[in-house]
């Protein structure tokens, strides 16, 4: 299972219009009725809010969307105080409330988080709370297999005609 992101939902739908990419979409869908791609209800909502056009097809196309529930609330919560964010002052360079959720859905589904925020690899361990969905996702308390949604493409080794 693939829990994603917002951000790569929005990358794809941006980068590979539906018209000009109809197979890769199709696949997608198929993804999708199979129970692979899942969202959480928070991105999804992200989703809405920036591209109603890609929520709608998402509706359309069933996509599962997992609700918040107290096992993905404690994680999130666990991992929130594992970075030092101390109520709700986020680093406005960093996650904030929705992507700790996100990264806590994939970790209560024991699933890999698409994600394309940007990869940090020069971050200072003096500062814990401007990591992104992808550092946090890496640390060894948190655990998430994460990858961006070419990779996700890519390793499929999916061909679309």
């Amino acid at each position: 299972m693939q829990v994603f992101d917002a951000s790569s939902m929005i990358h794809a739908w941006d980068n590979y219009p539906i018209e000009q990419f109809p197979g890769l979409w199709e696949w997608i869908a198929a993804q999708i009725a199979e129970g692979i791609i899942v969202i959480p209800s928070v991105a999804f909502e992200e989703v809405s809010h920036k591209v109603p056009e890609c929520c709608e097809w998402l509706r359309d196309n069933g996509i599962e969307r997992i609700d918040v529930t107290n096992a993905i609330l404690q994680e999130a919560m666990r991992t929130k105080a594992l970075i030092g964010v101390v109520e709700d002052r986020y680093h406005p360079k960093g996650v904030d409330e929705n992507d700790l959720l996100i990264i806590a859905t994939a970790q209560v589904k024991r699933a890999e988080l698409v994600s394309d925020e940007a990869k940090q690899p020069t971050l200072s361990n003096n500062e814990p709370t401007k990591r992104k969905i992808p550092a946090v996702c890496a640390l060894p308390q948190v655990g998430v297999s994460c990858v961006d949604f070419v990779s996700y493409i890519k390793r499929s080794q999916a061909v679309f005609r």
